[in-house]
């Protein structure tokens, strides 16, 4: 495709120019200063454009929205996105499970898809996937440069460049309309009405997932304002669907559709007898709802673009083939995902295993809570099976491999809960969800790690570098660790409000580290997992399984640590 070519060398002419424009203050561009790859160039471009401490930053609400329209036809995109097949998707929870089997649907069936979502974990072309793999780096470089440099030429002080958020949304669109994908899936950043995604005019259908608290200094206090917020994806005449919702949340979003003349339908969760005996290729039972609600949009797509006569959605005793491939293939990081550390030096990986999780909202708590729960559970019943039944595994004696199966079975699980979140979130409501939930199922953590991320906000790129440990601010970590030591206490009938008995680190190695009875503040996530490590390689008759949640980042960043 001939715009490739252009693109590519587009960039390439103006790598330089770009260079000089985003250079440090003062910035003398001599030979001293170290070589820049064009990626990194590229990521140094992007934190230019980081205005706000967060995106939850009050600030970030409806802020000139209207910009948007603008952006769209200096990149000459108003009238390419006018005729893309979207599928538009917002919610609480579950919005990107529902996006991401959507896709893998839609793929399945044949079609050239194109899929936005965020934040990502590790790489931010993680956002960009076409065909469900994330889009290459050349090709990423050559539409970033091109967007980014027909901005520049186009925005004044009047229309400045546009901040992160509303950047990634417009290369996603300038992506997909260069690829010429069948399907565009976008999945809503923060809220719906004023997302920089929601300048799309024209979907084909919209949904919304699972409604909750979350963002609530920007979208509302109440379920009905979030819903509010939510249904402002919703567009005149085009079809909606969501998932069973609270009496509060459902009653706006059945307003704010009859205004539109938009016909909402409640999608069916998916019902496990559909798949054949196969399995959904996200873990929990909560995906059989975004699994539903992902087979009406699909379902409605086909429709509406002229390619099924078939209702699905009428359908109770079957799906397509490529329904059931979309649906029990579709893969997602960062969401109900078990990965043994490989890097630990022990004869079993299975050792020290971490489930990653990234709830970060009461509700989705409980049930990564529940998740977690059944996950270990079952490990732990797989573990007692191998010793109870061994296999004579080919490439070794019968002896070895029951050896090792009888070694392993002789060990203590051990959970662990590593945890970190956004400094808006409120741990009061947080925790007793996820211990409660957890307790319910017979799951008490042993020990309790808090640490900062080690991605920071004001850089974006997977080489981001934190501070160092004596500049680390860990005020809202000892808050966390606070919070939970009393509610354990409280737990146990003692004093909530009495003063927490912790000690620092002995060695010049833990100085920094704060340990409490059930809990440890750590300066770094390294340090940490160092911890974990030590523990297992010291004590070869324990299984350590490590809950890892409360936010997205920080599964992004032990997944850059553990996975190879």
């Amino acid at each position: 495709m001939y715009i490739r070519i252009q693109l590519i060398s587009h960039r390439l002419n103006l790598g330089v120019k770009l260079q000089s424009r985003i250079d440090m203050p003062g910035g003398d561009n001599g030979s001293s200063k170290p070589e820049v790859s064009p990626y990194d160039e590229a990521m140094d471009a992007l934190s230019s454009l980081i205005t706000k401490r967060s995106r939850a930053d009050p600030g970030n609400k409806g802020d000139r929205f209207d910009l948007l329209f603008d952006y769209l036809k200096m990149l000459d995109l108003d009238q390419q996105i006018s005729r893309m097949n979207i599928i538009h998707v917002a919610g609480t929870k579950g919005k990107g499970s529902t996006c991401t089997f959507t896709e893998s649907i839609l793929r399945s069936c044949g079609f050239h898809t194109g899929l936005f979502t965020s934040p990502h974990l590790i790489d931010i072309r993680e956002r960009f996937q076409l065909d469900g793999v994330d889009i290459c780096e050349d090709k990423f470089l050559a539409y970033f440069w091109w967007c980014w440099n027909r901005l520049k030429e186009k925005t004044s002080d009047n229309v400045p460049m546009p901040p992160l958020f509303r950047f990634l949304a417009l290369l996603a669109f300038k992506i997909f309309a260069a690829e010429q994908v069948d399907v565009a899936i976008l999945e809503v950043g923060l809220g719906g009405k004023f997302d920089a995604t929601n300048v799309v005019q024209t979907p084909i259908v919209c949904g919304i997932s699972s409604l909750g608290f979350d963002h609530m200094e920007i979208l509302g206090q109440t379920l009905g304002e979030i819903a509010g917020e939510k249904a402002g994806i919703f567009k005149h005449g085009v079809p909606a669907f969501t998932v069973p919702q609270p009496d509060e949340a459902m009653h706006v979003l059945e307003e704010k559709a009859s205004q539109l003349d938009v016909h909402l339908q409640v999608a069916t969760p998916l019902d496990i007898n559909l798949l054949g005996g196969l399995h959904l290729g996200l873990d929990g039972e909560h995906q059989y709802l975004n699994a539903g609600l992902a087979i009406a949009l699909c379902s409605t797509w086909l429709q509406r673009t002229g390619h099924l006569e078939v209702n699905y959605l009428e359908r109770t005793t079957s799906l397509p083939e490529q329904f059931i491939k979309g649906l029990t293939t579709a893969t997602l990081q960062g969401r109900a995902q078990i990965v043994p550390d490989r890097f630990i030096d022990i004869k079993s990986p299975g050792d020290l295993v971490f489930y990653l999780d990234g709830a970060h909202s009461p509700e989705s708590m409980e049930v990564c809570a529940n998740w977690f729960s059944l996950a270990i559970k079952e490990d732990n019943q797989q573990q007692n099976s191998l010793y109870n039944h061994p296999l004579d595994n080919t490439g070794a004696s019968h002896e070895s491999v029951q050896s090792y199966h009888h070694e392993t079975s002789r060990k203590t699980s051990t959970q662990i809960l590593l945890f970190n979140c956004m400094s808006v979130r409120d741990p009061q409501l947080l925790f007793p969800r996820l211990m409660n939930t957890c307790a319910s199922h017979g799951v008490h953590f042993q020990k309790v790690l808090f640490v900062p991320n080690i991605s920071v906000y004001y850089k974006v790129g997977s080489s981001a570098i934190p501070p160092t440990d004596s500049q680390v601010d860990l005020s809202w970590q000892l808050t966390l660790q606070r919070v939970w030591e009393n509610l354990i206490h409280g737990e146990k009938g003692d004093a909530k409000g009495s003063d927490l008995i912790c000690e620092e680190g002995k060695d010049d190695a833990e100085k920094s580290i704060k340990s409490c009875e059930h809990s440890m503040v750590f300066p770094s996530l390294q340090l940490a997992i160092k911890w974990l490590r030590d523990n297992v390689q010291q004590n070869h008759s324990a299984r350590f399984q490590v809950l890892v949640t409360g936010s997205l980042h920080l599964v992004g960043d032990v997944l850059r640590l553990v996975k190879k």
